[in-house]
């Protein structure tokens, strides 16, 4: 078998919807737009969605829309797509960053408080790889210091948290603005793209306003006047369009969004089923008040098995995975010059690359790897990765010298 770890299904639905907007002329931005935002913010249960042109351009947008400045503080996580941290970079800002909890992958709630100083503005935290993070957490301590919160539910459409006694889907928002992203790795896919979702009427005729140069009359309103418009250009703004092209793909992907996760969760079930039965190996669990879309698959290895050759090994038998969710604080785009942490007021002895208030997040990198997970994925197919990967641990930890990855991220040879 040759089996990725993600499969976006793109069938005759988009192609129609596609062949729709090419013949209607208009390919940017117009009705088609319009009613995947109306579509998203009513699944979501939102006031107001504002598409753009990727996850990674809303929470730029986000960031300046909750006041995020050059010289300002931004708490969030090391152990997410780099795109979390570079959005706070992007405003000039410092990412301070806070560890996560082993069990959920996500942001510690208790440590906001150690990480907040006068110069902190905002908190972003991540909803990671689909799994809701504890945004009530995060809310307590954040509204304590009158700080925003921004959520990064780019993984997350379609999960759901216990709120006030009834769930409610992530990007409501429950913090102050959520954004998504329709990459092809996720369960909506437009090929690429974004969305935030608030309350704030004002935020949304901002996120408006910068996506498109800061033109003060859309393109909808001038190429349907029966008068002469010129716009104006009221601010230096961005280029963070999305097209009626992708909004049409986006607009059959959403409707069928409820039966992908809910295929998900079953085969996420069987996983457990079968994965807990190998030695030493920790599946993912959602944690009271949480329902996950399961958007990744991601496993705990076992003590003494090296996470690359067990990835090689699985390749060499045609399923695909990937390691760990990444740090931005190990990458080279992230000196020790750019970032931050909750321990700079002790001291902290961070070194290029490790940082002792982040092991959580360097060991939850090196020690778990994510399997194969689609919704179009067979009982055959997923046996088979179960079979695989039973395997690959088995000749892992008899291979010589096999070990597990350190927090410095050298390996660690099981010999003691």
């Amino acid at each position: 078998m040759n089996i990725p770890v993600i499969k976006p299904e793109i069938g005759e639905e988009e192609v129609a919807a596609v062949t729709g907007v090419l013949r209607s002329g208009w390919l940017t931005q117009g009705r088609e737009v319009a009613a995947f935002e109306r579509e998203f913010a009513e699944y979501v249960g939102a006031t107001h969605a504002c598409a753009v042109s990727s996850c990674t351009t809303a929470l730029h947008l986000a960031l300046l829309a909750v006041g995020v400045r050059p010289g300002d503080e931004v708490v969030t996580v090391s152990h997410s797509f780099l795109a979390s941290a570079s959005s706070i970079r992007y405003c000039g800002a410092v990412p301070v960053f806070v560890d996560i909890q082993p069990t959920t992958f996500n942001i510690d709630p208790e440590a906001l408080e150690s990480a907040v100083t006068e110069r902190t503005r905002a908190v972003l935290c991540v909803h990671q790889i689909g799994m809701p993070c504890d945004i009530a957490g995060v809310l307590a301590v954040a509204r304590r210091h009158s700080l925003a919160v921004v959520e990064d539910a780019a993984c997350a459409a379609g999960s759901e948290i216990l709120w006030d006694g009834a769930w409610e889907r992530i990007g409501r928002p429950h913090g102050d603005i959520a954004c998504f992203s329709f990459h092809p790795r996720k369960l909506v896919t437009t090929g690429d793209g974004g969305m935030l979702t608030t309350a704030n009427p004002e935020w949304d005729r901002r996120f408006r306003l910068w996506r498109q140069h800061g033109m003060s009359v859309p393109d909808t309103v001038r190429h349907t006047a029966n008068e002469v418009v010129l716009e104006s250009y009221l601010e230096l703004a961005y280029n963070y369009r999305m097209t009626d092209l992708q909004a049409s793909i986006g607009r059959v992907q959403l409707r069928r969004l409820t039966e992908v996760v809910k295929r998900r969760r079953y085969l996420a079930e069987r996983y457990a089923a079968a994965l807990e039965r190998i030695p030493g190996v920790i599946v993912p669990a959602e944690p009271h008040g949480a329902r996950t879309n399961w958007q990744s698959y991601c496993v705990r290895l076992p003590v003494g098995i090296a996470q690359r050759e067990l990835m090689q090994r699985m390749l060499d038998a045609g399923v695909a995975t990937r390691r760990g969710v990444m740090c931005a604080h190990r990458e080279p785009a992230y000196p020790r010059s750019v970032w931050s942490c909750a321990g700079r007021r002790t001291g902290c002895a961070c070194a290029e690359g490790t940082c002792r208030q982040l092991t959580e997040s360097e060991r939850a990198s090196d020690e778990c790897m994510i399997l194969p997970l689609f919704h179009q994925m067979t009982e055959a197919e997923q046996d088979y990765v179960v079979a695989t990967f039973t395997d690959a641990c088995g000749a892992s930890s008899r291979a010589p010298g096999a070990g597990t990855v350190d927090r410095s991220g050298k390996e660690r040879t099981g010999r003691g």
